[in-house]
């Protein structure tokens, strides 16, 4: 009895080679349009699928392989008589190779130029069916949807067979694949045509098995493309915590500009500097709080070189990330066997925010505001005491301190930070000490809250303490009791009119 194998792909890569092994391996190929003129091409002979039908392609090539003959030789149960008699007396052949991929939705639909006609024409109808129907008939059918699958395929094609488990995995990986092919088609419609993003449809691939979660009792794992943003250099694996932090100490430190440097414990600023060059921009934001400093994260949005690296070295760090590393730090950070060393390589941006919650989630817009995009304006009496770079890297640290938050910021360096509390005048009393306990120069400083004052006297504390120039969004009930305060206290208040806040 014949053997066949269907081939129908969008992306050919690596098909002759999968083709010349079926071929070799008895199989007769059958094949659609395109897919069986690359083949052809490669010396490779085929069938085309409208000459195995007896029923050419039509309108356009939307359909070709919806067949009876095609999804008959898919579809029968080889070890059932009732089917291998029907498909006698239909003159069906079973099909027990199939390899397909889809019209390229997620392409047409990133490009600008698409037009709508031209995203309808890749969604793909014929192929999900094929792959869908390959997959429900795993006993007896491989699925290919991949060109990634191909090596390892024809590996074990050149054994003799192909086995159960390998048949079962192929199986899940094809209806993986065509799940997220229509969780983008979905996405696309509910959004263009009902105009409101009706389903939340999270699909993404297992990355990584991590050691454990936020703690050791706690299973974790990675879901994505890590790879797209970083590359671990060095070190044991990244965990559940690193990972949070290192996005985090990334977004930040990109966020500041070139040469600026982020130190992040459990996801807050424990120091950063914006700097000439990299050395002095780490030396600054690690002499903002030393102490909170052991253990962090850091990230350089510039290139590391030995006297940095050397300079790190000093104190236990668990992860450096950079946009580069010279041969000579890299030397010199790996002298540390157990710290991860983490090559950055595109700066990470979300869209959207999602937590779980009992019974669903809540999404929300990533917070993408920019401080090259807001006015700082200028609400109280006086002079201006700092530049708008100055208050800008001020805002900006802020802005990636948890709530309620005050940054202490002077000369582009983080030199207190009060996070997370509940009471903003708490918040700030935390700030200051924190200055004042590595002797920080608080005279001239500027403060950054992420929201607004409810009351004069967060305001008050820190103009006591020294600061002269408080950035926040304003929007309160009493900004006209904040504004006087600042006049009282002689301090420069800026509004942004931008709230930040940080659950």
């Amino acid at each position: 009895m014949k053997k066949y194998a269907l081939i129908s792909v969008s992306d050919k890569s690596g098909i002759e080679k999968l083709g010349k092994a079926l071929s070799q391996a008895g199989f007769e190929i059958l094949a659609t349009g395109n897919t069986a003129k690359k083949l052809t091409e490669n010396g490779v002979a085929v069938t085309e699928v409208g000459d195995f039908t007896s029923f050419p392609e039509i309108f356009d090539g939307r359909v070709k392989t919806l067949n009876p003959k095609i999804f008959g030789g898919i579809l029968m149960r080889r070890n059932n008589e009732a089917d291998t008699s029907e498909a006698n007396k239909n003159g069906i052949a079973p099909i027990d190779v199939v390899c397909v991929n889809l019209y390229p939705f997620a392409k047409t639909l990133a490009d600008k130029n698409s037009t709508l006609q031209d995203k309808i024409e890749n969604i793909d109808i014929g192929g999900p069916s094929l792959i869908r129907a390959a997959a429900k008939n795993f006993e007896h059918v491989a699925v290919l949807t991949n060109p990634q699958q191909y090596d390892d395929f024809i590996a074990e094609l050149n054994q003799g067979e192909i086995s159960l488990e390998t048949r079962k995995r192929l199986a899940a990986e094809a209806f993986a694949h065509t799940a997220n092919y229509d969780r983008i088609i979905a996405d696309y419609f509910e959004k263009e045509f009902l105009g409101v993003e009706k389903h939340l449809r999270i699909n993404a691939p297992l990355n990584r098995t991590l050691r454990y979660g936020e703690n050791p009792h706690q299973s974790a794992a990675f879901y994505g493309d890590f790879e797209t943003y970083f590359e671990t250099l060095h070190g044991k694996e990244l965990s559940y915590n690193n990972i949070v932090d290192l996005f985090a100490a990334v977004e930040l430190a990109t966020e500041l500009g070139n040469n600026a440097v982020a130190i992040i414990k459990h996801t807050n600023p424990a120091g950063a500097a914006v700097r000439d060059d990299v050395f002095t921009a780490y030396t600054e934001a690690l002499s903002g709080d030393p102490v909170s400093a052991f253990g962090g994260i850091v990230a350089v949005n510039g290139s590391v070189d030995e006297q940095t690296a050397t300079k790190m070295n000093e104190i236990f760090l668990e992860v450096i990330a950079a946009r580069n590393f010279t041969e000579a730090a890299l030397s010199v950070l790996k002298k540390k066997k157990q710290r991860r060393i983490v090559w950055i390589k595109n700066a990470p941006h979300q869209n959207k925010v999602i937590k779980s919650v009992p019974g669903g989630f809540l999404v929300q817009d990533a917070d993408n505001s920019r401080a090259d995009k807001i006015e700082f304006k200028l609400v109280s009496q006086g002079e201006e005491r700092h530049s708008a770079d100055e208050l800008k890297f001020a805002w900006v640290v802020a802005k990636h301190v948890k709530s309620n938050a005050i940054a202490i910021t002077r000369r582009r360096k983080i030199i207190g930070v009060g996070a997370g509390q509940m009471s903003r005048v708490d918040a700030a009393k935390i700030a200051i000490t924190k200055a004042n306990e590595f002797g920080h120069e608080l005279n001239g400083a500027i403060a950054a809250s992420d929201a607004f004052f409810p009351f004069a006297d967060g305001l008050e504390i820190l103009a006591e303490a020294g600061v002269t120039s408080v950035v926040e969004p304003g929007g309160s009930k009493r900004d006209e009791e904040v504004i006087e305060a600042a006049n009282e206290k002689n301090v420069a208040l800026y509004f942004t009119g931008i709230r930040n806040f940080r659950h």
